[in-house]
């Protein structure tokens, strides 16, 4: 029982903190529908299941089964996540990373700060998203010119702050 109200809790506090990010620069109509897919069974039971209140669900499930079928559910609904940008080459004959449009690297920012904020709680930094964000394989896996866009933001919110950052999100116009 308290699993699964912590798992809840966390998702209503992540979904609140993006769409207040959102409102910021401009998306507030993404950020209120932001995540809704995670009250699914198909993401519910094994977020809560797999609950730890310091990281990702899906990295416990995906330990435990060698894949996560929340994550596969997820990012296949979900414009803001890179993983769902990607379509088949018939040239090359693999899946290849394609340009978001610049309303979902918005709300993927604001997704991958408040996730940082929930996650991390008191020890959150404005230097943390950013050093996650270098520290992880996503810059590698997503089209270069997203990858840029995002790593410049995520600089501009450790150098600048929050309050410029969001400013000048809510001047971003499309490519």
């Amino acid at each position: 029982m308290l699993r699964g109200l912590g798992h809840i809790v966390t998702v209503m506090r992540h979904r609140r903190m993006v769409i207040i990010h959102c409102a910021k620069c401009g998306i507030l109509r993404q950020g209120i529908f932001h995540d809704l897919s995670k009250y699914s069974l198909t993401e519910l039971i094994p977020g809560i299941k797999y609950y730890q209140g310091n990281r990702s669900p899906n990295e416990a499930e995906r330990k435990d089964k060698g894949y996560s079928e929340a994550w596969m559910h997820h990012k296949g609904r979900n414009k803001h996540h890179f993983e769902y940008w990607t379509d088949y080459d018939p040239v090359k004959r693999v899946l290849v990373p394609i340009k978001m449009p610049i309303n979902y690297v918005k709300e993927m920012f604001c997704d991958r700060v408040a996730a940082t904020k929930v996650y991390q709680k008191e020890n959150y930094t404005e230097s943390a998203p950013l050093d996650y964000f270098l520290g992880g394989r996503a810059k590698t896996s997503m089209h270069p010119d997203t990858a840029v866009l995002l790593e410049k933001l995520l600089v501009m919110l450790k150098e600048k702050g929050e309050k410029e950052t969001f400013l000048y999100l809510k001047t971003l116009k499309d490519y």
